[in-house]
This record gives C-alpha cells, structure tokens and sequence, in this order.
C-alpha cells in the first residue's frame, strides 16, 4: 500500500503538470497518449484503492455522481460588482481617473495614477477556495454575498488547477487559504464546434458563448459539465491567509496567479493615468473582433493595493474600479414577427423575431422591444427593417425603423385612377389579456411596464410564485428547493399555489422517477429497486406544518406586486381578517398607513381577478388557515369619515377639503348621487368643478358610493371601544435598526418593536425617533448622529419595552 500511495503521488503531481503545460501553456511535452496511459494508471489505483483518490486527483475532472441541488456558499469576501461606465469615447476613462484623484486629493502637479487595465470576460464569475494549496471548493458569484458550491463542475475545468504549483522557494510559498477569482467562459470556435455537434445529433443548438458556459457550470449532473468545451481566466483574489509574500499591487497579484499554475489573459497592461487608460481602450477596441472568445468591454483598476484600500467602496461598488464598454456593432434586419413573453414577475414585453443575421459574433433572431412607450417612440411596425445593436455586446436592440423600405400597399381610392400608396401594417399596441394565462394585462401610472395580474394562477409566473410563498419569510415550507419546484411545475404537479396541498408521497416519488427518466440521471439504487421516499416524507411535513402561517405572512407569500412584509403587516393589524383584506377596495386601502394608489390599485386589481379569488377560497378549503386575525385597528374609526372616502376615491379636482364640505350634513356618501348640479354648487363647488363631478356621478363609476357606504358601516360595528384597546409603550414611534446586535437576531429585534406598537424603518430620518445599533453599526448610525436621533443600544431597547 505505502507503493501504491507513492506511486499514485507521482502520477497526480505528472499528470497535473502535464494539463498544465497542454491547457494552459499551450506547450505539451508529451504526446496525448501517453497522458492516457499515465491516467488509466492512476485510474486503476483508485477504483481498487478509492481511499487513495485525493482532492487533486485528475480523475475528478470526468465529473461525479449528479446532485440533487447546489448547496449555499457564503463569501468571506463578498463578489462585489463595479460600475461599468457607458461612456464608450475616452472621456469615459478620462472621467474615471479624474474621480481617483479627487478620492485621493492629488492636484495637478502630482504624479500619474498607475492603474491595471484587463479585458473584461463575458461569461460567469466564479470563485475558487484553495485550502493548503489544494482546490476545496468552488462557487458562483450568486447575490455577491451567497453563491452556489458547484466545485464538482468546475474541476472538469482542466485550464484550473486541482493543486496550485509550488513556485521558486517550495511549499512555504503557497498560503494556507487562497481564494482566487475568475472567469469561466467558453470560447467562440469551441462553442461553434459544440453547436455543430447538436445538430448533427439533431438536438437544440445553443443561443450564445456565455449563456452556454453558465449553463454548463450549473448543471446538476458534473458529467454533462465536462462534455462542454469551458475554459478559464484569473483575475483576482478573495479571502487570503498565511500568504507570506502577498503582491502588493494587482499587476503582482496577476502575475503570482500565473506562478501558482492559473491561465490570466496576457491582454493587460500597466499604464499611466487616464491618457493610458484612453489607449488601452483604443488598442483593445482594434482586436476584439480578431480575438478567440467575447468580451464586454475593459476594465481599469488602480494597481496599488494600498491605495485601493485607501480609496474603498461606495455602497457596494469599488472606487478603484470601472468597467468601460465598446460602441456596439450594428446591422440591418427586418422585423418577421412581434411576440410576447411573460416573464416570472408577471412583466409582458414585446420581442421581435429577426430574419436572421450576424452581428457581433453571434447569429441574431431576436431583440427585445422593451415596451409599449419604446415601440411608439421608435415607431416600430412588423414587416420593418431595422437597425439591431448588441447592446453591450449582450442583448441584441432595435435602434431604429429604416421608413424608406417600410412595407407600402396600393389601395384604391374613390376614383379607379387614384392609386394611395399606404402603411402595409398599423401601429402595434400591446395586449389587454396575459397570453398565457388570459388575465387582465395592465399598466399602472408612472410605469412603462404593462403587467399580466393573474399573479397565482398564470403559467409564466409559476415558478417565481411558489418560490415566493415557500420562502422563509413567508410560508416557510422547509426543503421545498428551486429543484423540487422547478419539477413539480414542468412536471404539471403544481398548477396554482393551492396544489402545493393537494401533493401527496405517491406524486412526489412519481415526479422524481419521471425527473430522472427525463434527465437520463436514475440513481443505481433505484435501478436496483430500492426506493428512498425519507425526502418526500420530510417535504410533506414541511408542507403540513405551514398550514397556519400568521395573517400577515400568508398575504406576504401570495406575491402581490408592491405589497411587501411591511404592506402585509400593515394590512394584517388594521383590517385584521383575511376576509376583510380580500374584499377591501383601492378607496378603503388608501386610507390605511403607508398604502399610496398605486399599492391600492395593485392589491386591488389582483383580488378582482376571480381566478386569484379561487386559489385563496382553495387555500381555505385545504386547511390553510391564517393566524392571528383579530377586530379590525380602533384607529380606524378617525379615518372611516365620510369626506376621508370620499377624497380616497380620488375624483379628478376633488380636493380633500371640497369632499369635506360635500358631505358635512349627510349621513351616507350615497345622498351624493340625488346631488343636483346647483346643490353641489351650494354646497361650495365652483361651477365647472360641480359639473365635473356631477358628470362623474352619472357613470356607472359611482356606484362604488354605496358599497363604500356598506363597508364603512360594517368596519364600524366590527369596531371595539376606543377606551378599551391598550396602547404598546412604542405605540406611533419610528425606529432604525443596524449593525448586528449582541443577542437579538434583526427578525427578534423588529418583532418585538413592532409587538410593542412601534415600526421599523430601513432608513433615518427627521421622523425617525430612535436608531438601535449593534456592532459594526455604519452609515446609519452615523445619520443618526448627524439629526440628533437617540441612539440605543440592546439593553437600551429592552429596557424600554420592559
């Protein structure tokens, strides 16, 4: 064994070297089969000794047995993104190294900035965690925060070392932890020579290099990862320890990645302040056409380290970074089509369909039309031709309608002679309907976003929707994943929301058989007989136990378009009831705290929808049952008035003071609608105001006089006594969390201000009456201080509530 173990030693350390020279240098010393002989070998050893196999072993790189899901993996240092700048001429550099220097106070006299200038990759970021100098684990960017472990993918990446090389000076050199930052990507003749083989397979070609590659690294099956042709390029560092000879500029820091056996593009210079940066740009902008893989600009980062961190972030960008983009290429095309797509949010946005046509490395034969406002503004009609960009050599635009070729028709007019050339095609407008689902599409004021508003029910927004209502925060429906309901909804086990109650251990164990069958992955076991249903029994108590979630989150998790936790809760203290909320109209919402139009008009629309209303009647049916509900506020007695709904209904120039003094002697809004025009004008309405409004009362718009005269007397009723409802010692305060506290979670900390009558804030302002700050307390506590807002503490806070 202490042989076997010697020799495999030498074989991974050969075989790892030998990648290296062929993948990364381009350079084999060695012909190919005796690489395959050297790792059949090690092959060998391992199948017979799997104890041998270590993590960087080159066997690893044929992929692993498929996952389930990717785990979560929490950045020490988080992926932060930089500005990109979308000045394309040089005063986009130019403006960039002016901001530097005045960060770093440096006046004319003073020497040039020394900045790092690199190409910027078009594919997915990817972070790679070296432990002692071998490859532990390797995760996406994510949020920048929390990305996702998809180390068995990355290691049939074979441009990255599974071991960093151990430079001049031996082991001592490689640190104890590395993290190194890079891009995965997958080059344009590689990516040529991938699609040619799925059409000789006959199967679906794929749209373009990057999305290919972030594809490949997120499949759950490692396998088909190392059938994709991706490639590899270094560009930076995350967390470090133990490194004794760390670069202290990030020219250096390159260069060291290059030592320890990592590919960095070699199109990168040093260069001197911002006239530096301008010739880089022009020099790249010369051979990006000519180069084997995509690029979406440059980018300039500030070579020395120390001066990085003397320049630091703002929020969450760096200010010793920019990214600059190229003038995008252009081309001409005509319009075949215009479709729309519904996307998970519910957004409709029209897209053309192109004859095809090759701009920027790419065959286009779709752009987007962004929305209605931009289809009039450019006048777009189907059967043009166009001018496509690739904007920001990503998203193919349509620029602009060439009007000389615009499709023309003859049409005769009144005299057989008299031939009108006329517009073959009208002017497009988008739907009214969802073309999926069939619900209402609307555009809300102030929007250039027309929406589907079948929020539960409609199939494009599915996916998102229960993911929504299985979240933490709302439903809280434990081991419900993004695989699980990727399936249950492609698979048609989840229809609406309700269906997520319907489910049973058979439809669970069904939909994973199928899963498999579809993805070519059943387990061995399976294929042996032995079925596993621990999983489906666990995601069914899951299930089961988030049947009575507190009111406010059960109208949280329904996904409705601008109400969010603070809404929801909102809603759940004043009206008290999902009944009472379900049914509520936009005039009566309005009225409630921090609930403008357009969130009234929002919830509105979406409770209209009988389709909506059916999901929550199935919710109900199933043993959803809401908790915590309760009489509706006491305070809102003082906003039931008469001239407080009135003005809520939101009458064009119908002032809050003018309803006031419409409905001062009556008893109910519905007296309005026997008003004659000289009484409005009695009652102290101006005489093109009262005709105004009588005519509005003659539609059949105000018939919503009497429901509201129903809806305020019933609330009324439901109304305990003013005197007997006691009042929480933060009852009308305003308080700011931040920093992290010593005991108290921030979900704790809010729960218990708001259990005591106060509300959270994420901002401060003059209205804020306290901030409440913990450790590492930043911007905010420094506002704080700034208007004279009390800060506390902790034990402050618990002090106060008692």
């Amino acid at each position: 064994m202490s042989d076997l173990s010697s020799r495999a030693e030498t074989l991974r350390r050969t075989l790892n070297r030998y990648a290296h020279e062929y993948y990364v240098l381009d350079a084999p010393s060695v012909p190919d089969a005796e690489y395959d002989r050297l790792f059949q070998e090690l092959q060998a050893i391992e199948l017979a000794h799997p104890e041998l196999r270590t993590a960087d072993s080159p066997t690893l790189r044929v992929g692993g047995q498929p996952l389930p899901q990717f785990a979560p993996v929490t950045h020490v240092i988080p992926m932060l993104s930089i500005r990109t700048e979308t000045d394309v001429s040089e005063q986009g550099a130019l403006a960039f190294d002016a901001s530097v220097r005045k960060e770093l106070e440096l006046s004319d006299s003073d020497s040039a900035v020394e900045y790092a200038a690199e190409l910027k990759f078009d594919g997915l970021a990817i972070s790679l965690r070296y432990e002692d100098g071998v490859l532990v684990q390797a995760a996406t960017r994510g949020d920048g925060a929390t990305g996702e472990d998809v180390t068995q993918n990355i290691r049939t990446i074979k441009q990255i070392p599974l071991r960093l090389r151990e430079s001049e000076g031996g082991a001592a050199v490689i640190p104890k932890v590395l993290e190194v930052r890079g891009e995965v990507y997958m080059r344009r003749d590689d990516f040529e020579k991938l699609n040619a083989r799925q059409r000789e397979l006959g199967e679906k070609t794929f749209v373009n290099p990057r999305n290919t590659a972030a594809g490949a690294v997120r499949q759950l099956d490692p396998k088909i990862a190392a059938e994709r042709p991706l490639s590899f390029y270094g560009y930076g560092l995350g967390a470090i320890e133990g490194w004794v000879l760390q670069p202290d500029t990030h020219s250096s820091v390159l260069n060291a990645l290059t030592e320890f056996g990592f590919p960095v593009c070699d199109i990168r210079e040093v260069v001197q302040g911002g006239a530096g940066l301008v010739a880089y740009h022009a020099r790249v902008a010369v051979l990006r056409d000519d180069l084997p893989f995509d690029i979406d600009g440059v980018v300039y980062k500030v070579n020395s380290i120390g001066l990085q961190r003397q320049l630091g972030f703002r929020t969450r960008e760096p200010r010793w970074a920019v990214a600059q983009k190229f003038t995008a290429e252009e081309v001409l095309t005509t319009i075949e089509a215009i479709d729309i797509q519904v996307g998970r949010t519910g957004a409709l946005t029209p897209v053309a369909r192109l004859a095809p046509v090759f701009v920027g490395g790419v065959t286009v034969t779709n752009a987007t039309l962004h929305n209605q406002d931009e289809i009039e503004r450019k006048d777009i009609r189907l059967g043009d031709t166009v001018v496509v960009r690739r904007a920001g050599d990503v998203i193919p635009e349509v620029v602009s309608v060439v009007l000389d070729k615009r499709p023309m028709i003859d049409v005769l007019g009144a005299d057989l002679f008299d031939v009108k050339h006329v517009e073959q095609y009208p002017a497009y407008r988008l739907p009214t309907q969802c073309p999926v689902c069939g619900s209402h599409a609307v555009r809300e004021v102030g929007e250039a976003v027309t929406r589907c508003t079948g929020g539960l029910i409609c199939a494009a927004q599915r996916k998102e929707a229960v993911r929504h209502f299985a979240s933490r925060r709302m439903m809280d429906i434990d081991g419900l994943g993004e695989r699980y309901i990727d399936n249950l909804v492609d698979l048609g086990y989840v229809n609406s929301l309700a269906d997520l109650y319907r489910l049973t251990l058979d439809d669970f164990l069904e939909m994973k058989r199928r899963a498999d069958d579809r993805d070519g992955a059943t387990p061995e076991s399976v294929k042996a007989g032995q079925v596993t249903t621990k999983w489906a029994e666990n995601l069914l108590v899951g299930i089961e136990a988030s049947k009575q979630p507190p009111l406010a989150r059960f109208i949280f998790a329904l996904g409705i378009r601008h109400v969010g936790e603070s809404t929801a809760k909102t809603l759940a203290d004043w009206l008290g009831s999902l009944e009472r909320i379900r049914h509520a109209p936009a005039p009566l919402l309005r009225l409630l705290p921090d609930i403008g139009s357009t969130v009234a008009n929002s919830l509105a629309e979406f409770l209209a929808e009988p389709h909506n209303q059916q999901v929550i009647d199935d919710f109900l049916a199933l043993g959803v049952t809401p908790q915590g509900e309760h009489v509706p506020n006491p305070a809102l007695r003082e906003k039931l008035t008469l001239g407080a709904l009135l003005a809520a209904l939101e009458i064009p120039k119908l002032s809050a003071a003018r309803c006031n003094a419409l409905v001062v002697s009556n008893s109910s809004l519905a007296e309005l609608s026997s008003f004659s025009l000289g009484r409005l004008q009695d009652a102290g309405l101006s005489k093109d105001i009262a005709q105004s409004f009588f005519d509005w009362l003659t539609t059949p718009a105000a018939e919503v006089l009497l429901q509201l005269d129903t809806l305020r007397t019933d609330l009324l009723a439901a109304l305990p006594a003013a005197e007997a409802v006691p009042q929480g010692v933060l009852s009308g305060r305003t308080l700011v969390l931040t920093g992290t506290l010593p005991t108290l979670s921030r979900d704790d900390a809010k729960a218990m201000i708001e259990a005591a009558g106060g509300k959270v804030s994420g901002s401060v302002s003059k209205k804020t009456d306290f901030v409440v700050a913990g450790e590492a307390a930043g911007s905010k506590l420094q506002k704080a201080e700034e208007l004279g807002v009390k800060v506390l503490s902790e034990e402050d806070l618990i002090q106060l509530l008692g």
